[in-house]
């Protein structure tokens, strides 16, 4: 009999094994396909094209080559060179300026050449219409990596890392930060996630809850301080910049705030006021919130930078407003704050009618300039995929709304998102993959950039039950507790080979709430 069960038990093991591997190639087959779709390309007439500057392309591209007077058709030539043995891969096509599709599930990974040839009526070359070089990106490949620990430990424990830094451990008795962590020079969005995350750690751990309530208050205490005075331009507003510790672009940033950074720090209030109850928390949301309905144009924008004292926009840049909209869209369906829906509205359509028609999903970071750059010089994921979520979020996503939504996910994988390490020419892959790169002014994985890619797909998933969507953000949760330092906790900003500098805890804290937002829904899928 127990060699009967024995039997039965490697059986059903057997067939659970067999099923897994066949969804697995289902799922990688199904992505495979989809790379062969082109992201929103400018033949379609919805946006230019918009990848003038990408370096490297998973689903296939189009570009904005030039019709050559005389042609009849036009060939396009994908060459690679393999070691000794160079490789071809070509089709014909009406126009010069169609996607690659017709060969792309075919090209291997790594550098390629494109060359698109202007043909005549017999066939031969008469111009070249355009020629580019970029990388041939490696495609999701799944399984990857399964998580070392569970996802609310791994949390936990970055959490705890938080809490026992000394610049952290500082607030316990002051009110000003400890600028041995460098990065306290930017208080909205490190001392505004400072706040978040010891609220979320009193929470979670209440045996460090005092302290931990303690850091919170003498932070938002410090944030309170610095804040611009009421009746003033920017009223309740907390700097993004403090003192004299500005240390990248100092000149540039002195005496300037940036429009979406005070947020940040409105949301560290709210998380506060949910957990003591106090009103001044609240309050100060909500006159936070104000200041910003007073700047908003017409037209739904907002500047990029202003005169912290004057609130004067200091060029004609204008904010990516996805902060604005998971900020008002939190006072809505949490606190039944209907106040600025038409602002919410206003901001959507600003984006609608902006960034997603240009498709110029541009870098907006207050370490970084935005001047004299070219339209699509600096994209980023760290605008799209968090206007993905925005879309998807909202309590009803319209069709249109979702079709965006994964475009704009599609295009965060295409241009930032690395499955495999390219290998350097000193043989060695560099990038702890599956990882995400920030931006094109800086090309280099980053956690919070992972979480930005996780949380979209979660969202897809959440929305449609797409399940390439959830296997796509698992596989990137996961890698959080691989490169999770065991002993400390640490979740390191830099997913790359030999590159260590500071690590942000604003960048922490969004992956402590990626974990943890996994660790929920996975409980609800195993109980289902």
């Amino acid at each position: 009999m127990r060699k009967i069960l024995l039997a039965a038990t490697m059986l059903i093991l057997c067939i659970a094994c067999q099923e897994k591997v066949i969804e697995t190639e289902k799922l990688n087959n199904q992505a495979i396909a989809e790379y062969n779709t082109p992201i929103r390309p400018g033949y379609e007439g919805r946006n230019p094209y918009w990848n003038k500057f990408s370096k490297k392309f998973m689903y296939a591209p189009a570009f904005d080559f030039k019709v050559a007077e005389g042609a009849e058709s036009y060939k396009y030539t994908i060459t690679q060179d393999v070691k000794e043995n160079a490789k071809e891969w070509s089709f014909t096509a009406e126009a010069p300026y169609l996607s690659l599709a017709p060969v792309w599930k075919d090209v291997e990974v790594g550098n390629v050449i494109l060359k698109v040839e202007a043909l005549d009526k017999e066939g031969n070359t008469i111009a070249v219409a355009g020629e580019r070089k970029f990388y041939r990106d490696a495609p999701f490949k799944g399984p990857y990596h399964e998580a070392v620990r569970g996802y609310k430990d791994a949390a936990v424990m970055a959490l705890l890392y938080i809490h026992n830094m000394k610049a952290i451990q500082n607030w316990k008795n002051d009110t000003l930060p400890d600028m041995s962590y460098e990065l306290n020079t930017y208080p909205c969005k490190i001392i505004g996630s400072t706040i978040s995350a010891e609220v979320l750690l009193a929470k979670l751990c209440p045996q460090v809850k005092d302290d931990a309530l303690k850091i919170a208050e003498n932070a938002a205490k410090f944030l309170i301080n610095q804040s611009q005075p009421e009746g003033a331009p920017l009223a309740y507003f907390p700097p993004t910049y403090y003192g004299n510790y500005v240390t990248s672009g100092a000149k540039r940033n002195k005496g300037k705030t940036m429009a979406m950074e005070a947020l940040t720090a409105a949301e560290g209030f709210l998380d506060l006021y949910d957990l003591t109850g106090k009103q001044e928390y609240y309050d100060r949301v909500i006159n936070i919130t104000e200041t910003y309905a007073r700047m908003q144009g017409e037209d739904g924008s907002f500047p990029i930078k202003m005169d912290f004292e004057t609130g004067e926009p200091v060029n004609n840049v204008k904010a990516m407003l996805h902060p604005m909209l998971e900020h008002l869209t939190r006072l809505e369906q949490q606190y039944g704050v209907t106040k600025y829906t038409t602002m919410r509205e206003k901001a959507e359509e600003w984006m609608k009618n902006g960034a997603l028609k240009s498709f110029d999903m541009t870098g907006q970071f207050e370490d970084g300039t935005v001047l004299g750059l070219e339209p699509y010089e600096n994209l980023t994921n760290c605008t799209a995929a968090p206007y993905a979520s925005c879309l998807l979020n909202k309590t009803n996503t319209t069709a249109d709304e979702l079709k965006d939504a994964i475009d704009l996910i599609r295009f965060s994988e295409d241009q930032f998102v690395y499955w495999k390490s390219p290998v350097k020419s000193y043989g060695i892959e560099i990038y702890l993959t599956p990882c995400v790169a920030e931006q094109y002014k800086y090309m280099v994985p980053i956690d919070h950039s992972a979480c930005n890619l996780a949380n979209a797909w979660l969202s897809l998933y959440e929305n449609t039950g797409d399940q390439l969507s959830f296997v796509k953000a698992k596989a990137i949760v996961d890698n959080i507790t691989i490169t999770q330092n065991s002993t400390t906790g640490l979740i390191p900003t830099f997913w790359r080979v030999f590159l260590r500098g500071t690590d942000w805890i604003n960048c922490s804290y969004l992956s402590i709430k990626t974990l943890l937002r996994m660790e929920e829904i996975m409980n609800k899928n195993n109980a289902e």
